[in-house]
């Protein structure tokens, strides 16, 4: 398993590390970065935008977007990731799945061509509670391409933190597949927290199991663990 785990004493370290990390990335000739969102991310972005990183000559790609939710609405990954980073840092182009297409097969084809077109240098990474990766929930397929997926009542009860209630989260999102994730050449994974401890217990310690989605990752050349759980590789 070609895996890197770094272990920070605290989080302003690891954020620091891995904003560092990415805009050595692009100094390196990185043109394709996959992004992803969430309460995970925030610190990130925000060191990235008091950095001097320039991403204008990169392309994005976004893991995922809720289906249904309009962009304007300050939960969608559109309008998060406007506020977080394109606003302060903008790409060349960046690309998210249009969770508002009348055609969701047609929408979740268009993305798995673009990313076929694009190859992805730098695919930075979370992870759920119950191990999950981009929004492919335990017993994805680790065949599985761009897809429409229906969150669990899990994924959706952790982001209902960021509505006003649960029944407002979205059922349903397009998410990159896993094996759209395993095409990087390269994965940065962040968690942080003793929520995420179990997750990454598995993909360090674990089998790899369509059980725990971040086990795949064992299977890959080229993966960064940044943590600040005190975890052994032996």
């Amino acid at each position: 398993m070609a895996l890197q785990l770094k272990t920070f004493e605290n989080t302003d370290e690891l954020y620091n590390f891995a904003a560092q990390f990415l805009q050595q990335k692009v100094k390196d000739g990185a043109k394709t970065f996959g992004l992803a969102t969430g309460g995970t991310m925030q610190p990130l972005y925000q060191v990235l935008r008091q950095s001097d990183v320039d991403f204008s000559g990169c392309t994005s790609f976004n893991l995922d977007e809720y289906i249904g939710l309009p962009i304007e609405h300050p939960e969608s990954y559109f309008t998060y990731m406007q506020k977080e980073l394109f606003e302060h840092k903008p790409f060349s182009k960046s690309y998210l799945p249009n969770g508002l297409a009348e055609d969701i097969d047609a929408e979740v084809a268009h993305y798995n061509e673009l990313l076929a077109q694009n190859p992805i240098d730098v695919q930075l990474l979370g992870v759920g509670e119950n191990g999950h990766i981009g929004f492919n929930e335990p017993g994805t397929p680790f065949s599985e391409k761009v897809h429409a997926v229906t969150l669990t009542e899990s994924t959706r009860e952790a982001n209902a933190r960021f509505f006003n209630s649960i029944a407002e989260v979205p059922e349903k999102a397009i998410t990159m597949g896993i094996a759209n994730i395993l095409e990087a050449k390269e994965i940065l994974l962040i968690a942080v927290g003793e929520k995420k401890r179990a997750a990454l217990e598995s993909l360090v310690h674990g089998e790899v199991t369509v059980d725990s989605p971040i086990t795949v990752l064992q299977q890959h050349a080229n993966v960064v663990v940044l943590t600040d759980l005190n975890i052994s590789l032996a």
